[in-house]
């Protein structure tokens, strides 16, 4: 496979290259990519945890559960005043 690079991301894969770590440019992109991989990965696993936090916030709404946001904010405001005391 041949790819096309930027001139500046050429730089940056020289750079790396230069620092002693990677030997070419192909163990620079196949660390770039496997750290792609693993943020994808941590990225997905997070949009599904908040969509369960959302879900179950929504439950708890529907049951009357909620607090009203003035008062979520006056509270937020007093922690951050007793954080700024200490």
């Amino acid at each position: 496979m041949n790819i096309q690079i930027e001139p500046e991301l050429e730089k940056i894969i020289q750079a790396q290259i230069a620092t002693g770590k990677y030997a070419n440019p192909e163990d620079v992109i196949c660390k770039a990519l496997k750290l792609l991989l693993e943020w994808e990965k941590g990225y997905q696993q997070w949009v599904e945890e908040t969509q369960a936090k959302v879900d179950i916030a929504i439950e708890q709404l529907d049951r009357g559960e909620g607090i009203e946001g003035d008062v979520v904010i006056a509270k937020l405001r007093d922690k951050l005043r007793q954080t700024g005391e200490r």
